[in-house]
Parts: C-alpha cells; structure tokens; sequence
C-alpha cells in the first residue's frame, strides 16, 4: 500500500528534477549571448510599460519593480569586497602592528561585482516576467497617485546614484572595462 502512495511522489519529483535540468539546460546555453540576453529583457521591459499606459493603472507594481532593477543595478555596480571597509581594516591592522605595504607594491586586484552580469539579467528578467503576469489582475492595481511616486522614485535615484559615483570616485574604481588597458594581443579595449 506504501508503494502505490510513493509512486505518484517519486514521479513527480523525477518530472521536477528533469524541469530543472532543462531549464538550467537553457540557461547555460543563453550564457555566452550576453547582448541578446539584454535585447530580450529591454523589450520585456517595454512591452510592461506599453501595458501599464495603455490600462492606465498597476502604478505601485510599477515603482516596485523600479526600486527593485535600482537595488540590482546598485548591486552590479558595487565590488564584492568593499574598498571602504577594507581601508579600515588596514588602519585597524595599522594600530595593531606591521602589515604588508599598501601603496606602490600592492597586488593588482581586480574588479568582482557583487552581482555578476548574469545574475542581474536573471533577476531582473524575472522581475519584469513578474511584474507583467501581475499586471493582468485588477488585485493588484491598488489606486494611488502616481505623479508622487515618480518624483520618490526620481529623487531617490538621483541620491543613490550620487552616493554610488561619489564612492566610485572616491576609491578610485571602475566598475565597466570600457577604456582599461588589456594586456592581451588586442592591445587596449574601446567599447
């Protein structure tokens, strides 16, 4: 009798470990096509926006998936490991006694996002795929005034953004390799 009761669980969880190996199947292969990727995500993009001027409505969904791309785009922007904090260790480590020299013989270390590429496109795909199928369901189109919650959403990028670029500045990175020497046999990149 436990038998017959396990067989429908186990052939469901086969059928879902073979979803996912699909699925992961097809990601690997979009991998590599990293402008294609983008292509398909700025036209979801726009076809959510068409959708929320032609019903006139799903503002707050909309200034959700707003905040929401910023907060990953500041992610993809940000190091992995923050400069500002690693100061401070060395300064803490400075007080403590000798270190190692920080200045001209330093280690070249590269630049590793917090939010790789991929992982930004996934989730902002995601995001919009969301925020779309969310878009056809009158419960979500909460009534507010959406003049409001453009000029937040305005301010609140202009200031984090300023905050992120003073950072940028600051520590002396730069978070795209647009113009950076590349020692390989093309010489210097230009994008």
């Amino acid at each position: 009798m436990d038998d017959i009761n396990d067989e429908p669980t186990s052939n469901f969880l086969a059928q879902k470990a073979m979803l996912e190996r699909r699925w992961q199947r097809i990601l690997d292969d979009t991998t590599p096509h990293v402008q294609y990727r983008w292509i398909g995500t700025a036209v979801l993009l726009v076809l959510f926006i068409l959708r929320i001027l032609y019903a006139q409505g799903w503002y707050i969904i909309t200034y959700a998936l707003g905040i929401y791309l910023l907060n990953l785009f500041l992610a993809f922007l940000t190091p992995k490991f923050d400069p500002s904090v690693e100061l401070d260790t060395q300064e803490t480590e400075m007080e403590e006694g000798p270190s190692l020299p920080t200045k001209a013989d330093e280690e070249f270390k590269p630049f590793i996002r917090r939010l790789p590429e991929f992982k930004f496109w996934y989730s902002a795909t995601k995001a919009t795929t969301i925020a779309l199928f969310c878009s056809f369901f009158s419960i979500f189109d909460i009534p507010v005034f959406w003049p409001i919650l453009l000029v937040y959403f305005c301010i609140l990028f202009a200031i984090t953004m300023r905050r992120q670029i003073k950072h940028m500045i600051k520590y002396k990175y730069i978070p795209f390799d647009w113009g950076k020497k590349n020692y390989g046999p093309g010489g210097s990149r230009s994008r």
